[in-house]
């Protein structure tokens, strides 16, 4: 049984806990690789996916089914990050472990074993040069594997949908721009 049906049927039991912790456990581990890519920093990825976590946990009674569960997960992860990265004074303050949701996300955190390793300095400056929003769409489209739709659906703001065919045309001038990149600093011929 898949992640989403699982879940589904545990918010059509009326089991919000369950349902919680088995979405959390299911999608955590892409979420805190998301997460990982775009902040580049294992303190803020782990502070980001405990507030992942919460938001999760909190918000998952409003679930309304309208895009899928990851789709809706990710879209969750990439706020908590731009709200982390637009409010570093956020990370300065004292981490408070606490509640279900946070005791959760800190054993799946270290339960996973740090997989990726370091990329060449070259081609992290180079993905790190670039704003959130591209990094983001890199990290959905390369790592996640997410459909153009469901990179619209994370990217989208209420009210302010996104076209994927946008998307589309970002992510190729994108590529374009980094093999500009990575030929003036000599990393491909």
């Amino acid at each position: 049984m898949s992640v989403e049906s699982h879940v589904r049927g545990l918010l059509e039991s009326g089991d919000l806990p369950g349902a919680a912790t088995e979405a959390i456990r299911g999608l955590g581990p892409d979420i805190l690789r998301y997460l990982r890519s775009i902040l580049r920093n294992e303190e803020d990825a782990a502070d980001a996916f405990s507030q992942f976590a919460e938001n999760l946990w909190k918000g998952l009674a409003s679930f309304r089914g309208q895009a899928t569960l990851r789709t809706w997960a990710f879209r969750i992860a990439w706020n908590v990050a731009l709200n982390l990265r637009n409010e570093p004074w956020n990370r300065r303050g004292r981490r408070l472990l606490t509640g279900e949701a946070s005791g959760l996300a800190e054993e799946l955190r270290t339960k996973t074993v740090v997989r990726v390793a370091r990329q060449q300095q070259a081609l992290d400056k180079l993905r790190q040069s670039l704003s959130p929003e591209d990094q983001s769409l890199l990290a959905l489209r390369l790592d996640q594997q997410f459909s153009w739709e469901e990179i619209a659906e994370v990217f989208s703001r209420s009210g302010k949908p996104i076209r994927a065919a946008t998307l589309t045309k970002r992510f190729e001038r994108l590529k374009d721009r980094l093999a500009q990149m990575a030929r003036e600093q000599g990393l491909v011929d």
